[in-house]
């Protein structure tokens, strides 16, 4: 049983690994469940001030995911039009280039970026924005784009580190 709870857990920390970067999938809670199947097994339990205190910074990750695009909205006069072309162009960003098969590498990466960049561009644009006002707006999306992500990257490989810490013997509780 613990053999396969490692497993699960592994492949819940790599899916959080991989939906840091995509907003399909809650990367850090994901990571956080991983945690907690390691967790469950024999050989390799956290101490339970370990487990509250990643549930706190997952909780304020999940505050922090509504908190921080507004944050860049304000900063950058965005409209709703480029926040609904922001999404819009991530969405399409993360159809579209897997079917062309690019989903990593350089071209795929910059796919993810250059979609919500794009998208929210033209959502200004269609609401009547000016070039530069709607410049300003993707910027400000490329800027809270990259925040979120960093932030929810590094959060997922501290999990990860913990993982690996302890499936190898170096344990942190």
């Amino acid at each position: 049983m613990d053999i396969f709870l490692i497993i699960i857990s592994f492949l819940c920390i790599l899916l959080a690994i991989i939906g840091s970067i995509l907003p399909v999938l809650p990367g850090p809670l994901v990571g956080f469940i991983g945690l907690l199947l390691l967790h469950f097994t024999s050989s390799h339990p956290f101490s339970r001030s370990f487990l509250i205190i990643w549930a706190l910074i997952i909780a304020i990750m999940a505050v922090l995911e509504y908190f921080i695009p507004i944050r860049w909205t304000k900063r950058f006069w965005w409209s709703k039009g480029g926040a609904r072309g922001s999404t819009i162009g991530l969405i399409i960003a993360v159809i579209v280039l897997p079917i062309l098969w690019i989903t990593i590498g350089p071209f795929g990466l910059l796919g993810l970026i250059a979609g919500p960049f794009l998208g929210a561009y033209l959502g200004e644009k269609m609401a009547g924005r000016e070039h530069q006002h709607a410049l300003r707006s993707a910027v400000g999306s490329f800027i809270g784009f990259l925040t979120w992500t960093f932030l929810k990257l590094v959060v997922c490989l501290i999990i990860a580190g913990y993982f690996l810490g302890n499936v190898y013997g170096i344990v942190f509780k």
